[in-house]
């Protein structure tokens, strides 16, 4: 499959998980994949595996490093095409022990960067006619519990999602968004219950289906980054393995 053939595209996130899984199916797909996470090392063990692919440590709460990590990808290779906000931080919390900096840290990863992000590349996105796909989570479109500040982030990611779609609907720009349910990655699996947590509370996050496959949840990006998706523009697409149907 070659959908992505010619296409650039910056994925956020890139060092582990899904954002690890995108890059490397995007250049399976033909895209020319530009990385970028906090993390260097565990960035160039995922690009030994993207062909042609660049990448870069970011810390993508910082409204000046996400301008350079846009302006270095177009520099990396002349256009930017597909912007696809990965990254992201969940901590679980007693509402009640959540502090200042776990909240700050919750919307600085999983809002801020991403605003930052679309600001700095819709330039480059609206002379391409290219793409955002924004990773939100099931949590954007419902509560999760001891969550209180990842859900408040995902649900603003989701509004920002909607927002940019209703302002540039006039362009060739297409801005949507997915919403995952729970995935086989370090961050699911090694994930810490707070004290005295409920977990029967906890336990209502998974799907009856069990935890997804990063790629299979990559694929559905890949999609809304191509071509073949020319007509979507401003959708929330729910990938959870049905838990949120019934």
């Amino acid at each position: 499959m070659s959908q992505l053939n010619g296409k650039v595209a910056l994925v956020t996130g890139a060092s582990a998980g899904l954002g690890a899984a995108t890059a490397k199916l995007f250049a399976e797909r033909g895209a020319s994949v530009f990385g970028i996470a906090r993390d260097a090392d565990r960035l160039a063990a995922v690009f030994e595996g993207v062909p042609g692919g660049r990448f870069a440590p970011v810390d993508i709460t910082t409204a000046a490093a996400c301008r350079d990590a846009v302006s270095q990808c177009v520099a990396e290779f002349g256009r930017l095409d597909a912007l696809v906000n990965v990254a992201g931080f969940h901590q679980m919390r007693h509402t009640l022990d959540v502090t200042d900096e776990d909240w700050e840290r919750d919307l600085a990863v999983n809002l801020n960067g991403p605003f930052f992000l679309c600001r700095a590349a819709l330039p480059h996105l609206l002379e391409a006619g290219g793409s955002i796909v924004n990773v939100a989570s099931i949590a954007g479109i419902e509560g999760e519990v001891y969550s209180a500040g990842y859900c408040a982030a995902k649900h603003g990611l989701v509004g920002l999602t909607r927002s940019l779609a209703i302002e540039f609907t006039s362009n060739r720009l297409r801005v949507n968004a997915i919403c995952p349910g729970g995935m086989r990655t370090a961050q699911v699996t090694e994930f810490a219950a707070p004290e005295n947590a409920d977990w029967n509370l906890i336990m209502r996050i998974a799907s009856p289906r069990g935890f997804m496959d990063v790629t299979d949840v990559a694929k559905t990006i890949a999609f809304l980054s191509s071509d073949d998706a020319a007509a979507v523009h401003g959708a929330v697409y729910i990938v959870d393995n049905g838990k949120t149907a019934g």
